[in-house]
């Protein structure tokens, strides 16, 4: 017998559930309560999946390495000249970098909003195509507050990038498929990482070129050919980008009937706006809190080591073309092992337990750049790092995707985790300032102190999942459905008595 299409949550009492088991076939049955069925088999279903996989995955991991190149680029460029020709002296290397994450901030969630009332298939590339524009400008630069303003245009367009991919993902999969396919995409960060330092190295040795008064050399290389690639990327995403699992163009029409029905829950209609009420419940969600303050320690490491990274190994006494080359196999470990978190983390429905125990790696990966002398011991110390952070970011993104439905709600969480988990995104930019060179002893002990604090909120969030899922079995929660119309307890989401909590 095969098993039947899952849903998030129970049924309520006295209602048919959305799916019956009829002859090994998944049964759609219609919302309004008609009797006219949708039958197809477990196989369907993951064909229709593993069809989703092959175009959606890759696109989205592209995208999102592209906006995590263009990002880190500067402190590739810092080591290969930048800082010296734009006489980056002082703490102005740590103000780049901070006015980017300072405006990416402002624009995550209404842009989540714009996303929601556009649709993504032109609003993501759009937004790709302009950071690209952007990182290409910045290769001209010629002056400290010239790249302070590329650098803000550059959070305006890539604010959105990251919760708009987390949104548009689970437009397409169940709650128990999301993290493997956020955990790839969001792996691009350490692909990008990886990519990047090789990337950088080539581009850097280009011959000088360019007009009389703007020669483009070594580091303006790396800005204006990165950008260039991203721009023309962009241009081409809306030929492949679907916008709704029933107008995906590479399914047919029974395949998109699949692809809809499957997903159809009391969580919300896939189509509902976002209203004030959506707003209000995103932010009042207590596990939102837990995970953006859990992104937003991690991001202090994820981002704070990708910036820093070749200056730090740089100041190792290393070459910048060594530098550069050695930032390349932490990141590739880190992407495996992040990838394969992920997976065990979706076949075994649990996120907090993994996100409490890689911040171990973390500790010991801080501990040792912290306190040894030694430059192998210390380059050790940065593997640790790397494969005890990256992991965090896709975890605490989709456990507050998880635990934050129906789509309007959970279109305003993803932009609300992650712009509080931004904001760790700017202390990491004043984490690594030039006069704590070359040991970095505060900035290390900073991470320190992040990576234990993301071990008290992950173990925090299991308890509170754990608590709050007891509370809805003893009925405790029931007294949400009194006097509610049938739309009301559909608008529910995740405070609906039955919903239960991943942990």
């Amino acid at each position: 017998m095969l098993a039947m299409a899952s849903v998030p949550f129970p049924p309520e009492k006295g209602e048919k559930t959305l799916y019956e088991e009829n002859s090994g076939e998944a049964t759609a049955i219609g919302s309004d309560g008609s009797t006219e069925e949708f039958t197809y088999t477990v196989e369907e279903e993951r064909a229709v999946r593993r069809k989703l996989d092959k175009y959606l995955v890759p696109l989205t991991t592209f995208l999102y390495l592209l906006c995590f190149l263009d990002r880190a680029n500067v402190g590739n460029a810092r080591i290969q000249g930048m800082g010296t020709d734009l006489n980056l002296v002082g703490v102005r290397f740590n103000w780049v970098t901070s006015i980017f994450y300072i405006v990416y901030i402002f624009v995550e969630i209404p842009s989540n909003i714009l996303l929601k009332l556009i649709g993504p298939r032109f609003y993501l590339p759009l937004l790709v195509v302009g950071f690209g524009f952007v990182s290409m400008c910045s290769a001209f630069v010629k002056t400290f507050p010239q790249l302070l303003v590329a650098r803000a245009f550059l959070g305006v367009f890539e604010g959105g990038v990251m919760p708009g991919l987390a949104f548009f993902i689970t437009c397409f999969y169940k709650r128990e498929e999301l993290l493997l396919r956020v955990g790839i995409y969001v792996s691009a960060a350490s692909m990008a990482g990886a990519f990047g330092g090789l990337l950088a190295t080539v581009l850097a040795r280009i011959p000088e070129w360019g007009t009389e008064s703007t020669r483009i050399h070594t580091w303006r290389n790396i800005f204006f050919f990165e950008g260039l690639i991203t721009v023309i990327v962009g241009l081409l995403a809306p030929v492949l980008m679907p916008t709704v699992p029933s107008e995906t163009w590479f399914l047919n029409a029974r395949e998109r009937r699949i692809a809809h029905d499957r997903l159809v829950t009391r969580s919300g209609l896939e189509n509902e706006k976002v209203q004030v009420h959506h707003v209000t419940r995103s932010l009042t969600n207590i596990n939102n809190y837990i995970c953006a303050f859990g992104f937003f320690f991690i991001n202090i490491t994820v981002q704070g080591i990708s910036l820093f990274m070749p200056t730090i190994l740089k100041d190792l006494g290393w070459t910048s073309t060594k530098a550069q080359l050695y930032t390349v196999p932490p990141y590739v470990c880190a992407c495996v092992v992040a990838i394969g978190i992920a997976f065990i983390s979706d076949k075994t429905q649990r996120r907090g337990i993994y996100l409490a125990a890689f911040t171990l790696l973390g500790m010991v990966g801080f501990s040792i750049l912290r306190w040894a002398t030694d430059p192998n011991i210390r380059y050790m110390g940065v593997f640790f790092i790397t494969l005890g952070a990256f992991p965090g970011g896709p975890g605490f993104l989709s456990w507050g995707m998880n635990n934050a439905a129906g789509p309007a709600v959970r279109a305003v969480s993803s932009a609300y985790i992650v712009t509080l988990g931004t904001a760790g995104g700017v202390l990491a930019t004043w984490t690594y300032v030039s006069k704590d060179a070359p040991k970095y002893h505060t900035g290390h002990t900073i991470n320190l102190a992040g990576q234990i604090a993301v071990c008290l909120l992950a173990l925090g969030g299991i308890a509170y999942c754990k608590w709050e899922n007891r509370q809805r079995d003893t009925g405790k929660r029931d007294y949400r459905l009194n006097g509610l119309n049938d739309a009301q307890i559909k608008d529910l989401g995740y405070r609906h008595p039955d919903f239960r909590y991943i942990t």
